[in-house]
């Protein structure tokens, strides 16, 4: 069973009371002395009892809703979808209201410690990041301990928990959030769906613990699990449940005939991957360097990068970036910047489809030292792709990168070539770069 931080659950006001209790006891029952303790006694009692009274009276106190929308249920609503809509602060509002209507709304609290969850996963300061994700953890036990009786309430406090530590990930986290994920199983029979305004169906458990395998490279735990998601009827969480499931799935493919290395693993699980991450595959995985030095004459032996861009001085794949910039990697070149005046290589720029057909095909002439494969197909008077022009200055790469696999179209023959390139996308189209590789 899952344990949180709010010991016995006991709110505030009642262990108030118990503590007035225990302090009459002893004035009332204690022994008197004097004259002056027994006046003592009676301005404690006094006092002590006031005090109870305005402690309730306060702690019953709630904020007059405006209006019908103005309840927790919506507002909690609206927050959790502001979440998916990228803004978290306008949705700790929204929970910040429907807890100032009701304190002990569940879903709303656990809706905040989401948004410390999420300010914890994006702040770059280690000390800042540590305080959000502990109010994180706070508000959570707190939702927990509010959510004790209604079991729909509870249902929906611990899938979002398994949010919450999914974005905290801190040591142990896949651990928490399998327990939280368990847990609810248990409870699934007695959830009335129409109690949950956010999750709608008892499928998104399987789908946010899903995610969470995912992001902890549990890649087939994370099939496994969605595929109960795709099994039910489809409903809310069908589609997103679809597309995790295909990333999972391309993830194991590559890892059939490959051990990913942990950096790898991490780079393979993003959403986005940037110039940086790609540099650091196509060396880490593919040895660009020993791959291109035996294939590539250079007078001199010890071959260097022109420069040092700027914006890689200190980056973690430094040693990476200036290997590939020591081979001129199509797509991969540095870029011209006004402002600064300055080359810089842009490491945390996103990586676009096109790009990598860049990347991809100067690798394979590099390889092969075909040189007419840079124009094989270029003159071509129709595209054989709907989104990409037979003029474009990037057609003939995708036709060579789709011909020989490295990537994929839509079913509907798109490329889509100015979206970005996700993890699993990338590490599939490297170990089938890798396949190729070993042929020569």
């Amino acid at each position: 069973m899952i344990k949180t931080g709010a010991g016995l659950g006991l709110s505030f006001s009642f262990r108030l009371f118990i503590s007035m209790v225990y302090l009459y006891g002893r004035l009332l029952f204690g022994t008197i002395r004097s004259k002056e303790e027994r006046r003592m006694k009676r301005y404690l009692i006094f006092f002590t009892g006031l005090l109870l009274i305005l402690s309730l009276a306060g702690c019953g106190k709630k904020v007059k809703p405006q209006s019908i929308e103005d309840n927790p249920a919506h507002h909690y609503l609206m927050g959790m979808e502001l979440i998916d809509q990228g803004m978290p602060d306008k949705a700790f509002v929204r929970f910040e209201r429907a807890v100032a209507l009701d304190d002990e709304y569940a879903p709303a609290i656990a809706g905040k410690a989401l948004v410390y969850a999420l300010r914890a996963e994006a702040e770059s300061d280690k000390k800042y990041s540590a305080s959000d994700a502990e109010r994180a953890v706070d508000q959570f036990d707190k939702a927990v301990s509010e959510a004790r009786r209604d079991k729909s309430q509870k249902f929906s406090v611990y899938v979002t928990g398994i949010r919450v530590y999914s974005h905290i990930a801190s040591r142990g986290w896949l651990q928490r959030a399998e327990d939280l994920y368990h847990d609810a199983r248990l409870m699934v029979k007695y959830v009335i769906e129409e109690d949950l305004p956010y999750y709608r169906q008892t499928e998104a458990l399987h789908y946010f613990m899903g995610k969470a395998y995912f992001k902890g490279g549990e890649f087939r735990k994370s099939e496994d699990i969605l595929g109960i998601v795709l099994k039910a009827s489809p409903g809310k969480w069908h589609d997103k449940a679809n597309a995790l499931y295909s990333r999972a799935q391309k993830i194991l493919r590559a890892m059939s005939n490959y051990t990913l290395t942990d950096v790898a693993k991490k780079i393979a699980v993003k959403d986005r991957v940037d110039r940086a991450d790609v540099a650091a595959l196509l060396v880490d995985e593919l040895h660009l360097d020993r791959l291109f030095a035996g294939r590539i004459p250079v007078p001199d032996q010890k071959k260097k990068a022109d420069f040092t861009p700027a914006d890689v001085v200190h980056h973690m794949f430094e040693p990476e970036i200036m290997t590939v910039l020591k081979w001129n990697v199509r797509g991969l070149e540095p870029g011209y910047d006004e402002q600064t005046r300055a080359y810089l290589f842009y490491p945390d720029k996103p990586m676009t489809r096109k790009e990598l057909s860049f990347v991809l095909e100067d690798v394979l002439i590099k390889l092969t030292g075909d040189e007419a494969m840079s124009t094989r197909h270029m003159g071509q008077s129709r595209s054989l792709y709907p989104d990409v022009k037979a003029t474009d200055a990037w057609y003939n790469a995708i036709v060579t990168v789709v011909n020989r696999n490295l990537m994929e179209t839509g079913l509907s023959g798109a490329f889509r070539p100015d979206d970005n390139m996700d993890g699993a996308d990338l590490i599939l189209s490297l170990m089938r770069l890798r396949n190729i590789m070993n042929i020569y």
